[in-house]
């Protein structure tokens, strides 16, 4: 009876998510229904395959597996930097800063390397070649769709970048959306270090889930993208596929650019993460302080969550808000307003503060039941938030400056539909697991 629940509640959740994106379509007249039935189909497949399928299972968690393994040398250049804070952990604990943030620039580095040798590109070019085949999508919303999956919303448009000026309103919708609904290598890295702490098992599970989830989450992008913002102008649109994008000189260039590159986002994650943090804090504590002291509320509050929740405070307000989503995803009753909490820091913050406190409810032994746990890392893989808009107007602005006032246009639309193909991941996933 349960599973029947479980399957009925994951499929009105898929549902519930398409409809949002036919209500708000922009030509609700335009929309391909056989694009959105091969991209749900392609999206449901993929999870079934990797999710159900013992062989291809297992390739995963061997996949997984090289990714944790990688980690070690990570930790190996932390080890040398910081010694006993890296190391020591039975005396000083696990310490963000020096055990994820080194993920991040060492990632990044990496994924540079492989980007020089021709790896990287003939990996996008295959998931290009197959999204393009499927869903009859143009070649430079191809290769964006399937460079969004692995070096991230700033880095994917460069791919593109020939022919962005060029690209229909409805291509740029998808480049936008993609971005929004997949993470990139240094931070899934971080990630992964992070929700796994010192345990390989523990990361090798929450790499392939997060893998997973970025790759099946790209099929949905797309099926967001073009239901909000269909294609209209077939005529214009190039089907060729054909990668650009500045290479390094050599090798070292390759590892300096990276390694580069890999700091700033280290630096700009630190530094975002200790303020947003510190503003949540301060933001609960002034609630629990004025509003929560009206008749009792904080004491309400914290007995009717069975003391999730230390009172009337920000997280709560968010959890209510987004608990209706945590529900459609098949999220169990009692951890509903957990991960509704977690989507709404997602969305009105980042998913590197929404990961953080999933983390520390875990740490704090709250009830958090196993299905919750993967449904939510479905849910928070993506960076669909608001800060998103802004990065991706001023990163392919900057390239496109013909394309601006279609970005700054689109921008909300393409966080709706970068959310929404998160939660139908989530959705998909929660029926599966």
């Amino acid at each position: 009876m349960e599973i029947i629940s479980d399957l009925g509640r994951g499929l009105l959740g898929v549902v519930s998510m398409l409809a949002i994106c036919y209500v708000f379509s922009r030509n609700r007249k335009a929309i391909d229904w056989r694009l959105v039935a091969v991209g749900m189909s392609f999206q449901i497949v993929f999870a079934l395959l990797v999710l159900k399928v013992p062989f291809i299972n297992s390739f995963f968690d061997k996949l997984a597996g090289a990714f944790t393994f990688i980690l070690k040398f990570a930790s190996a250049g932390a080890e040398f930097m910081f010694g006993g804070l890296v190391t020591d952990m039975a005396s000083f604990g696990y310490i963000f800063a020096f055990q994820v943030l080194p993920t991040i620039v060492f990632f990044s580095a990496l994924t540079s390397i492989l980007y020089y040798l021709g790896i990287l590109q003939k990996v996008v070019y295959g998931l290009a070649w197959a999204l393009s085949k499927s869903m009859g999508l143009s070649g430079p919303e191809s290769l964006a769709a399937a460079a969004n999956v692995f070096i991230g919303q700033t880095e994917a448009p460069l791919v593109v970048k020939p022919y962005l000026e060029n690209m229909t309103r409805s291509e740029i919708m998808c480049l936008m959306t993609g971005g929004m609904a997949t993470i990139a290598g240094g931070v899934f890295a971080a990630y992964i270090g992070y929700l796994g702490g010192d345990d390989p098992v523990q990361q090798t599970f929450f790499a392939k889930h997060l893998l997973t989830a970025s790759l099946i989450s790209a099929p949905a992008a797309i099926v967001a993208a073009k239901m909000l913002v269909p294609e209209t102008n077939k005529k214009d649109i190039d089907t060729q596929l054909k990668m650009t994008g500045d290479k390094a000189h050599n090798i070292l260039d390759a590892i300096s650019t990276g390694t580069t590159d890999g700091l700033k986002l280290a630096v700009n994650v630190g530094v975002m993460l200790l303020v947003f943090t510190a503003l949540i804090a301060l933001c609960n504590q002034l609630l629990m302080s004025t509003v929560g002291q009206i008749g009792g509320l904080n004491e309400w509050v914290t007995e009717s969550t069975s003391n999730k929740f230390e009172g009337f405070n920000l997280t709560y307000i968010l959890g209510v808000v987004f608990a209706p989503f945590a529900w459609l995803l098949g999220t169990p009753s009692e951890d509903v307003l957990l991960v509704g909490q977690l989507l709404g820091q997602k969305t009105a913050i980042n998913e590197f503060v929404a990961y953080a406190e999933l983390d520390n409810i875990r740490k704090a032994g709250m009830s958090l039941s196993p299905k919750s746990l993967i449904i939510a890392t479905y849910a928070l893989c993506g960076f669909a938030n608001f800060a998103s808009i802004g990065i991706q107007i001023g990163g392919i602005g900057a390239i496109a400056p013909g394309q601006r006032r279609t970005l700054t246009e689109l921008g909300l639309l393409a966080l709706l539909g970068g959310t929404i193909a998160s939660f139908l991941t989530a959705a998909i996933a929660g029926v599966l697991v």
